[in-house]
């Protein structure tokens, strides 16, 4: 699996985003049950509230290389802010718009 993982640009001066790469390289949560190696070809922001630079930064991310899209926990679960992002279920359907079935979305990390 090559993933290409997008957060909240709100978070990411207080998550380095430890906890997305340890669960990938444990395979626990979200990547419970993966085959093989997880390699991840990028992890950038959404670009900011409304969050319309995930789909640019998602489809460079599957040019380079990756075959899964996952948008981090402080997106889709308000991790660590407590607050999820109200504009998460239009960026997953704009990415899944732009990408159509060829690319797996995970709703979150951990």
């Amino acid at each position: 699996m090559k993933v290409g993982l997008i957060r909240c640009m709100q978070t990411e001066d207080m998550c380095p985003g430890t906890t997305d790469f340890k669960v990938m390289r444990e395979k626990k949560c979200a990547f419970e049950g993966v085959e093989g190696e997880i390699e991840v070809i990028g992890f950038t922001t959404c670009g900011g509230c409304p969050g319309k630079r995930a789909v640019t930064r998602a489809a460079e991310m599957v040019k380079r290389g990756a075959d899964t899209i996952v948008l981090c926990s402080c997106i889709t679960r308000g991790n660590p802010i407590g607050f999820v992002c109200p504009h998460m279920q239009a960026m997953k359907d704009a990415i899944t718009k732009k990408m159509g079935d060829t690319v797996k979305i995970i709703d979150y990390t951990h």
